[in-house]
């Protein structure tokens, strides 16, 4: 696994998406929208700089860099990763 992760490319292109939410919690009938277009590495960053407490509301669209990276990451996925990539 170390391989994969000294693979990773946080310079790929990425789409940070928001979910219209309604008392804090996703609006699952309404698609999210995009609020920035970047790297994955500024796409996180972004991520991290929201509001722990409203973080659940975002999420990253990106091309896959399996088995590491899949098209579209969670919250959770994108904390890894930002821990990940502080780590190397």
């Amino acid at each position: 696994m170390s391989d994969d992760i000294s693979q990773l490319n946080f310079g790929a292109s990425a789409r940070l998406y928001k979910w219209p939410s309604l008392g804090n919690a996703r609006r699952e009938d309404r698609a999210p929208y995009m609020v920035a277009e970047a790297t994955l590495d500024e796409c996180i960053r972004e991520f991290m700089a929201k509001p722990e407490k409203a973080r659940h509301l975002y999420e990253i669209r990106t091309v896959p860099q399996a088995p590491l990276v899949p098209e579209i990451l969670s919250p959770e996925h994108i904390v890894e990763l930002s821990r990940l990539r502080d780590f190397l």
